[in-house]
């Protein structure tokens, strides 16, 4: 996929990132050394310059960057990874770094919000005609595919 279009698809503009910039462990923003060259040193990029670069993208891909910051990160980091990979609460609180306590459930901000869409249609929670949800074993995922 050529780089200009990598914004389409998160994982893609991921992948694009660690070819061009060469990094295969430590942090995956590093500092920028001149010329707009990642850092061969393995310190982090401030959140400051983070953000700054992220809204900068934002703008070219013609997106009002004025919403986002870097919380957007936290919070679809932990959604992507309670969806998308079926982590555990106790474990992305453990990845986090947040109390695992649960005694007033921070972490249930960061994963619903009330402009989430839902992935299915309130009638056919109890729905008996619903067709089954298939396991996928590959990547432990299920849907009601058909």
């Amino acid at each position: 996929m050529p780089p200009h279009l990598a914004h389409l698809c998160p994982i893609r503009a991921l992948a694009q990132w660690l070819y061009v910039s060469e990094i295969t462990d430590g942090y995956l923003f590093r500092k920028m050394a001149s010329g707009d060259r990642v850092s061969a040193q393995n310190s982090h990029m401030t959140s400051e310059f983070f953000l700054e670069m992220f809204r900068n993208n934002l703008l070219d891909i013609n997106v009002d960057p004025s919403p986002y910051g870097t919380h957007s990160f936290r919070r679809g980091g932990c959604q992507w990874l309670y969806t998308g990979c079926r982590w555990g609460l106790v474990r992305i609180c453990d990845w986090g770094g947040w109390s695992t306590e649960f005694s007033n459930l921070t972490i249930v901000k960061y994963l619903i919000s009330y402009v989430d869409e839902p992935s299915e249609r309130r009638e056919d929670y109890m729905n008996p005609n619903r067709p089954p949800a298939l396991k996928y074993f590959t990547c432990s995922r299920s849907c009601y595919c058909i």
